[in-house]
């Protein structure tokens, strides 16, 4: 693991997002709550928590964090058709919480596809990507572009 000791301590943000397409058909079950294993959002939202709280033990060589806040959002977007997953992380402390955002997210979508594979085989996770973070010695970033 990289030594963080001498680093200063700061309030670090990170939000990542991804999205899950699927059969309008099964989106529709998923409204009606027609779906074999139950509630689907609440399931994989609280799966993407539950994940970041673990990434350290996911993702090789990541510090074990104490986080102060882990947030997962599942909107259904008729669009797509599918959903759209949102995930903050925020902790104060030595090292950011991009790789706990992105977990976050990459397992409520795992999460997605694992409840509804039962009625659509095709459903593709994609886009899963970091949105912004801010804190620490790098500063703040967004997606197209630096903003501090």
């Amino acid at each position: 693991m990289v030594d963080v000791g001498n680093k200063a301590a700061s309030v670090r943000r990170a939000v990542a997002s991804g999205r899950v397409r699927c059969q309008a058909a099964t989106l529709a079950m998923v409204r009606e709550g027609r779906t074999p294993k139950g509630a689907v959002i609440t399931t994989a939202e609280l799966a993407g928590i539950m994940a970041a709280k673990r990434t350290h033990e996911l993702i090789p060589l990541c510090h074990p964090l104490a986080l102060s806040k882990v947030a997962v959002i599942i909107e259904m977007n008729d669009d797509l058709p599918g959903f759209r997953l949102t995930a903050e992380a925020r902790l104060t402390g030595q090292t950011g919480v991009e790789m706990e955002a992105l977990t976050a997210v990459s397992v409520a979508a795992l999460t997605l596809y694992d409840m509804l594979k039962a009625v659509d085989k095709g459903i593709v996770i994609e886009t899963i990507r970091l949105e912004e973070k801010s804190g620490g010695k790098s500063g703040d970033w967004a997606a197209g572009g630096t903003v501090s």
